[in-house]
């Protein structure tokens, strides 16, 4: 099992657009993945689910906690990580 903390700096956070885009890269592995939003204490969401993952209303700043399990959890952990790391921050 891959785990993750992760600080989202984006100024939206994963709200809307960026919460779509997050639950598409989850979408195209076969691992289970699941977010949590550390800062809000929130439960833990399916990280595949637009809902879920709009729910748990990450904020700029708010540290999040991705658990990965499967076949593809180390390719996973690293597309998600760039995403939150890199892809954010790009996003206008």
């Amino acid at each position: 099992m891959q785990e993750l903390t992760l600080t989202v700096r984006h100024k939206v956070g994963l709200h809307a657009r960026p919460a779509a885009k997050f639950v598409k890269t989850a979408k195209s592995y076969n691992s289970q993945i699941s977010i949590t939003n550390l800062t809000r204490n929130s439960k833990t969401v399916d990280a595949k689910s637009l809902v879920g993952v709009v729910k748990i209303a990450v904020a700029c700043e708010h540290q999040i906690k991705l658990e990965i399990e499967g076949e593809d959890e180390q390719q996973a952990a690293e597309a998600l990580r760039t995403f939150i790391e890199e892809a954010l921050e790009e996003q206008p």
